[in-house]
């Protein structure tokens, strides 16, 4: 059984927005043994979708469409999926049911063009939207399906978990993948290819090995589909685990904030960081996980070399010998910052992000990363790249995997 995602929107071509539908779908549907064969975003014109769904029905048998399914004008995915399916709209109370109850929780009047989303194609399976107003629809014509789901990410991820991968389920027979993941840092993806040549071309007829390379970083998964590779599976992954040695940080599919966050909370310990460069990105991504409060105490963002000096207590003529972008003021930051947010460990940065602001001596990517635990630092240069926002994700990366290794 074979899935083709459509994405639908005009913010989509133009780079309005980022479509992380897709990559979030793919996932979810890979993780339940569905094969996604194609992944297509197309604008809000009619022509445009119902060619793009003849192509994807030439070669999936479930199409996924998301977008377009709004109260206003250029949200027209339902009435060209009327016209795609020859048939037409029409009113059905219990959608205007769930709009009344999403509007009262959230003390709105309901208007002209909200009630219109009560206007649905006559003939498809109408599937309640728990999480916003838009309904669902599912479509089945000549053994094949085709579901289309709003565009706002919250919405699909409850529609998708609650309700379409489980009919999806229950209209096919699939085998789930079994996946062994794999966090490696300090090596070049190429280099880690070269290193695993001799385990690929080894790999027993069914079980792949996949590269997925973020900044400073890679993620190698194992992958095989169904249950009769399990034992040899779990013979691969420990023959690969030996291979990468201290090249690996971790056997899970966790983010390194999850995985700095689990560390902390098992060692029962706090942290806190002491940004220039990052300008308090590794803060927010420590925050992104629900609980974070058990860990992290707080933040202090010393852009300027004021602010090193008196929220840190960074000497002045530390600063002035070594330059802000220095082992010695990254040590200061670091210490410092744990005495006064009163934590265990903590996290200094000081760089240079670019695209200026570099030299002969310190070239833009020049990162100094130092990590406190239990009264130790540890601090490490690093050379990210040239782009800014390289910069800054490849930093909080190579931070928080410095205190990960630390802790361990």
């Amino acid at each position: 059984m074979k899935i083709e995602i459509i994405t639908i929107g005009d913010e989509l071509l133009i780079g309005q927005i980022v479509d992380t539908n897709s990559a979030w779908m793919a996932r979810e549907l890979a993780a339940h043994g569905f094969e996604v064969v194609a992944i297509t975003s197309v604008g809000d014109n009619a022509q445009m979708i119902e060619r793009a769904l003849d192509i994807a029905f030439g070669r999936a048998d479930v199409l996924l469409l998301t977008g377009g399914v709004g109260p206003t004008k250029d949200d027209i995915t339902k009435n060209t999926l009327c016209r795609y399916f020859h048939t037409r709209l029409v009113f059905d109370e219990s959608v205007l049911d769930t709009i009344r109850t999403v509007f009262s929780q959230k003390n709105l009047e309901i208007n002209e063009l909200t009630r219109s989303q009560a206007f649905v194609p006559e003939g498809c399976t109408v599937i309640p939207n728990k999480a916003g107003t838009a309904p669902i629809l599912w479509f089945e014509r000549n053994n094949q399906i085709l579901v289309s789901m709003p565009g706002v990410p919250v919405e699909m991820k409850t529609a998708m978990t609650d309700e379409i991968i489980p009919r999806l389920q229950q209209h096919f027979h699939t085998e789930p993948y079994l996946k062994r993941s794999f966090l490696v840092s300090d090596i070049s993806e190429s280099a880690l290819a070269v290193k695993l040549s001799d385990f690929e071309k080894e790999l027993p007829e069914g079980l792949s090995l996949a590269y997925l390379p973020s900044f400073g970083m890679v993620r190698l998964r194992l992958w095989a589909r169904g249950t009769k590779h399990e034992e040899e599976m779990d013979a691969q992954a420990e023959k690969l685990i030996g291979i990468l040695g201290d090249l690996l940080v971790s056997e899970s599919d966790a983010s390194l904030e999850e995985l700095l966050g689990n560390a902390l909370r098992q060692k029962h310990l706090t942290v806190s960081t002491a940004e220039s460069c990052t300008g308090g990105y590794i803060a927010h991504r420590i925050t992104t996980i629900p609980g974070a409060s058990d860990y992290f105490n707080g933040s202090i963002i010393a852009y300027s070399n004021e602010v090193k000096r008196a929220l840190l207590h960074v000497p002045a003529d530390v600063l002035e010998k070594h330059g802000a972008v220095s082992r010695p003021v990254v040590e200061q930051m670091a210490a410092n910052v744990a005495s006064l947010l009163k934590t265990d460990c903590s996290i200094a940065v000081s760089g240079i992000a670019g695209p200026s602001g570099g030299s002969d001596e310190k070239p833009v990517g020049t990162v100094w990363v130092c990590t406190f635990y239990h009264g130790k630092t540890h601090a490490r240069l690093y050379h990210t790249g040239m782009l800014r926002e390289e910069n800054i994700s490849r930093a909080a990366n190579m931070a928080m995997l410095q205190l990960v290794r630390m802790l361990k």
